[in-house]
């Protein structure tokens, strides 16, 4: 097997490893605030959208030591250790208990910082300039080499360079478009789902309708990975008309939502909402919307997966751990706000955080072809 081979099939291996692990987490992401509502009745007494800000914030804080945590471990020991935290979470609600389900929630957050950073740093390390793209489309990557050094060095160096890369205006404007894919993951992970079982128009169905949700979401996120993935490999026309494509998708898919869900549905009681929407709610509309959510997402992680990779391929992880930081501290926000906020305030936010994401993406991204066209090195800019 030839090495551009192995690496490739590396990459297909990761991805399908995570395929099956996050399909476990995202389906008691879906469901845990239905469910536990139904639950709070008993001795029971927690919130999944409590749940989810608890994972994100200690996500996001746990992401300013994870590349000193990856330099020392190694990449594909972290991403291992990380995912025996996912197991236990969703083991948790086996039999569920308070105090467990947010402990639980405080360790998947600290797991979920080092995978990442380990799964970015991993892709990188399996790509070159030709073929980041293509592999970000694909999914992740498992190969890691790195030259012997005191531990302790390589981990306050590797820390020191997260600090520094966080003022660069690379970074600075790629984190508006970050936060963006932050508060648009808390949608689709968690309040959507919970907005479509909370309407009892949809009769008995309302709660199988979650699952089938949750499924068209991955579809709509296969079938953008897999298609942007083929059509990086021309990249003629860069990656911003991806992006494009991926906050007019969002664009109507929020409208499209706004129109076919009750306000109150995201903070609505146990036995659902009777209220109506603007126009009379319908199921195809809504599972329609699920896969525009997906396939959205998928346009905008991918091209800021594969710009990250672009810009620092020589030392990934502290860029990866940036982009997860800032990720994950505006989902935790917007799982906050969640409990309170009706749904269309809750649109009005993505939307203006969707458009000033894209306008700082297209900007990092013609400053990056620009220096390419002269033949120049960015990171040396």
């Amino acid at each position: 097997m030839s090495p551009e081979s192995k690496k490739l099939f590396n990459i297909v291996i990761l991805g399908v490893a995570f395929m099956f692990m996050f399909t476990a987490f995202q389906t008691c992401g879906n469901v845990a605030q239905t469910v536990i509502r139904s639950l709070n009745s008993t001795d029971f007494h927690g919130s999944g959208y409590t749940s989810m800000a608890i994972i994100y914030g200690v996500f996001s804080a746990s992401n300013l030591i994870t590349p000193s945590v990856v330099a020392i471990v190694g990449p594909q020991l972290s991403m291992f250790a990380s995912g025996l935290f996912y197991s236990m979470y969703i083991a948790v609600f086996i039999q569920p208990f308070t105090w467990s389900f947010y402990t639980a929630s405080v360790f998947i957050g600290i797991a979920a910082a080092v995978l990442w950073t380990a799964q970015g740093n991993c892709l990188t390390i399996n790509s070159d300039e030709h073929t980041i793209g293509r592999n970000s489309g694909i999914f992740w990557a498992l190969l890691q080499s790195r030259s012997a050094q005191n531990n302790m060095t390589k981990a306050v160096d590797a820390f020191k360079k997260s600090l520094k890369l966080c003022v660069t205006k690379e970074m600075l404007l790629l984190s508006v478009t970050t936060a963006y894919t932050g508060l648009e993951l808390t949608f689709f992970s968690g309040v959507y789902g919970t907005c479509i079982g909370a309407i009892n128009r949809f009769g008995t169905e309302e709660k199988s309708l979650i699952g089938l949700s949750g499924i068209f979401i991955g579809i709509g996120e296969i079938l953008g990975g897999s298609l942007f993935g083929l059509l990086s490999k021309n990249n003629r026309f860069g990656r911003n008309p991806v992006v494009l494509l991926g906050i007019l998708v969002h664009f109507i898919a929020f409208y499209l939502i706004f129109l076919n869900m009750p306000g109150d549905a995201p903070i609505a009681p146990v036995e659902g909402t009777n209220s109506n929407a603007y126009i009379r709610s319908s199921k195809e509309v809504a599972i329609l919307c699920s896969f525009l959510l997906g396939l959205g997402d998928s346009c905008f992680n991918t091209q800021l997966l594969s710009i990250l990779g672009f810009l620092y391929s020589e030392d990934s992880a502290p860029a990866f751990a940036i982009f997860k930081f800032v990720q994950s501290i505006c989902a935790a926000v917007a799982f906050f706000y969640s409990n309170y906020l009706l749904l269309h305030w809750q649109l009005l936010v993505m939307v203006v955080f969707g458009f000033f994401g894209t306008i700082s993406f297209f900007t990092v991204e013609w400053d990056a072809a620009a220096i390419v066209a002269r033949g120049s090195d960015y990171r040396s800019i």
